[in-house]
């Protein structure tokens, strides 16, 4: 009977340590996302600090690069 007390005890309070943990850490990251500054290059800004929106490129760069298999032509 002890051993079902323990045991009983022992899962309820790890249920409820998982719980407590989620809920504390998703409100932490939301006031860590809501509060903490965006960094943004500073060639994506004018003289007075605003986002220049039509001068900002993106470039994506795709590797394919499959030298290895390249089959000699000799």
């Amino acid at each position: 009977m002890e051993h079902a007390l323990i045991l009983t005890t022992t899962i309820m309070m790890t249920l409820l340590f998982f719980v407590v943990g989620g809920i504390v850490g998703w409100l932490a990251n939301r006031h860590y996302l809501e509060t903490s500054p965006s960094f943004i290059h500073p060639e994506f800004m004018d003289e007075d600090g605003n986002i220049i929106p039509d001068e900002i490129l993106a470039v994506r760069f795709e590797n394919d690069y499959d030298d290895y298999n390249e089959e000699d032509d000799d």
